[in-house]
């Protein structure tokens, strides 16, 4: 593992210890109504985004930690008392959701302030925000009062699930992401019905403007997307939008499309990639055109796109509100095209790649589902700042190739020296450390 290569400099304002000072600041904030309590709430919250951050497979992995190795914990993850996984969930589960907002938005902020984020701005200034809907828990046995439930019609059999609909900023240029604070598909208090997409989304939304009011962001979303409601409410919190349409779901929409096509309404180019020069891009496109017949207030641009190579052709069809021209639609069908993004840049690096969102750390009886899903997104996010600022993580991380060998190597690092620091830690990786035989302690 020696090398002799000089290691980068951490980014200081976006290094890891930086993002983890401003959650632990964030947390301290998290009020506690307890009288006496020997765990405070900021230790057990920290403890848990140290779990998630170092992709702990469970929790009595992290409580093995706790009681072999606990130094690095309090220096690195500022934990002063290190709870032990029962006190752990107990506290966790009692806390309210929402306060974990404000540790999205301040990472938000330190990545903006930074003139990180300007670097995601697309077509008129405006960001790409990915949204969808993923399932991240399920079980026949397990459940809380969050928990929706599924019953089979022929056995009667009753699977309880959850789910989160999750909303990254991307770029199609990007690998990185950058996610926002999910918003779970849960029974909300009070109710017997399940949650569902479209209710999420309307609180998805609210809180998305009560965090960035300012923001200016066109939303990219699937064709579930695109009905009426979906769009008054996108127009209401004066949010551009990209939205997949299907001839199938929309015949209204692209019977209108045919017929303005036949009267020679339709403007209609082709081009070549400069990068594939075996890649034709056909267009056909038309601006304000009625969305279906029971909302005639509802006007969209729509856009047909077909690409057509040595082997296949496939045809993709969007709405927006944006105005379309020759000279933006292939911006704009980019853009659409990047709406993979939240399921391969975010869902499956979050269930694939180390963040173990799928495996159950715990149901609770309230909210400990919930904000450990909080928690895994967060310390995506941090790795996500990482992947984009510091050039040390970078290095580390080419160094090692994969995603799970580089989290395999700091999890073996952590346990067998002491660090101050991250950064410690992340140059001990890229320069190597002396192998030594072991101290025996007795």
């Amino acid at each position: 593992m020696n090398t002799k290569t000089t290691p980068p400099q951490a980014r200081k304002d976006l290094s890891a210890d930086a993002l983890i000072a401003t959650l632990h600041a964030t947390f301290s904030q998290i009020s506690d109504h307890r009288k006496g309590a020997k765990i405070a709430i900021n230790d057990a919250v920290m403890a848990a985004f140290a779990m998630f951050s170092l992709k702990d497979p469970s929790l009595l992995a992290f409580d093995r930690r706790r009681l072999e190795h606990d130094k690095n914990l309090i220096d690195i993850f500022k934990i002063k008392n290190v709870p032990c996984d029962t006190q752990m969930r107990d506290i966790i589960d009692k806390i309210s959701p929402d306060a974990f907002s404000c540790a999205y938005k301040n990472i938000f902020n330190k990545v903006e302030q930074n003139n990180e984020l300007s670097k995601f701005k697309y077509i008129n200034g405006c960001y790409l925000l990915s949204i969808d809907g993923t399932g991240y828990f399920s079980s026949s046995k397990l459940n809380s009062d969050a928990c929706m439930t599924k019953k089979n019609s022929k056995t009667g059999k009753v699977t309880y699930h959850q789910q989160l609909l999750g909303g990254s900023i991307v770029h199609p240029r990007f690998k990185e992401v950058i996610p926002l604070m999910p918003e779970m598909i849960r029974k909300q208090d009070g109710q017997k019905k399940n949650d569902c997409e479209r209710n999420a989304a309307k609180r998805f939304l609210k809180r998305l403007r009560e965090d960035h009011p300012d923001t200016p962001f066109i939303v990219i979303e699937d064709s579930l997307s695109s009905n009426a409601p979906h769009i008054r409410e996108l127009k209401s919190h004066n949010l551009n939008f990209i939205l997949g349409v299907k001839p199938g779901d929309h015949e209204f929409l692209f019977a209108h499309v045919a017929s303005a096509y036949q009267e020679g309404k339709i403007v209609e180019f082709d081009c070549i990639d400069r990068e594939k020069s075996n890649i034709t891009h056909r267009f056909r496109f038309i601006n304000n055109i009625q969305l279906n017949a029971s909302n005639p207030d509802i006007r969209v641009n729509f856009i047909e796109y077909q690409e057509s190579g040595p082997k296949k052709s496939t045809t993709f069809s969007w709405i927006t509100n944006i105005e379309l021209t020759k000279k933006n639609v292939f911006k704009i069908m980019k853009a659409a095209r990047a709406r993979w993004k939240i399921e391969n840049e975010t869902f499956n690096t979050l269930k694939n790649q180390g963040y173990n969102l799928e495996h159950n750390y715990g149901v609770g009886k309230k909210n400990l589902s919930e904000n450990f899903a909080y928690l895994t997104v967060l310390a995506f996010l941090v790795d996500q700042v990482q992947q984009l600022c510091c050039r040390l993580f970078n290095a580390v991380f080419k160094k090692f190739k994969s995603k799970k060998y580089l989290w395999e190597q700091v999890r073996i690092i952590f346990k067998s020296f002491i660090f101050k620091s991250m950064e410690e830690l992340h140059t001990a990786l890229f320069v190597g450390v002396r192998k030594k035989p072991p101290e025996l302690m007795y």
